[in-house]
């Protein structure tokens, strides 16, 4: 059987579901036999894998989203530095920051941005701190210096 790198995957989140709920073999072939018919994985078809992933997921099993960009060459460790400590501040997740890059140079995420695509998602992230730092409130969504009768300008 060939090996795809969507079965690949499929494995593999199966398996790490499987130990994130932490379920022993015998529950787990059991589960396997169950939702799809066999007693491994490696028999499963794209169907099958699709199956069992979605019963994981309905018995409470959520994939841990990634939180950093990955491996990033070391001559833009600055930049991809900086593009956090501004996704810090502004609260936001590293999607926001991949889907900036893609949206301004058609590159799925920041860990494939050259320098210069890196500048200019730095430059987006401060002009949106600008932008934040410049309303008030959520109450009043005014400029700086409260409005009359925002809750927080007393």
């Amino acid at each position: 059987m060939p090996s795809s790198a969507p079965r690949k995957n499929d494995l593999a989140k199966i398996h790490i579901a499987i130990k994130d709920l932490g379920m022993d073999d015998d529950a787990y072939r059991a589960m396997l036999w169950t939702v799809a018919r066999v007693r491994s994985a490696k028999d499963l078809d794209a169907h099958g894998r699709s199956k069992v992933l979605h019963h994981l997921r309905s018995v409470g099993w959520r994939p841990k989203r990634r939180r950093d960009p990955g491996n990033v060459k070391s001559d833009r460790d600055a930049l991809v530095g900086k593009i956090e400590a501004q996704l810090t501040d502004l609260k936001l997740p590293w999607k926001y920051a991949d889907t900036i890059a893609m949206r301004m140079h058609s590159v799925n995420s920041v860990r494939f941005a050259n320098p210069e695509q890196l500048r200019d998602i730095v430059a987006a992230l401060a002009y949106e701190q600008r932008r934040q730092a410049d309303r008030c409130c959520p109450e009043c969504g005014g400029k700086t210096g409260h409005a009359e009768d925002c809750p927080e300008g007393e």
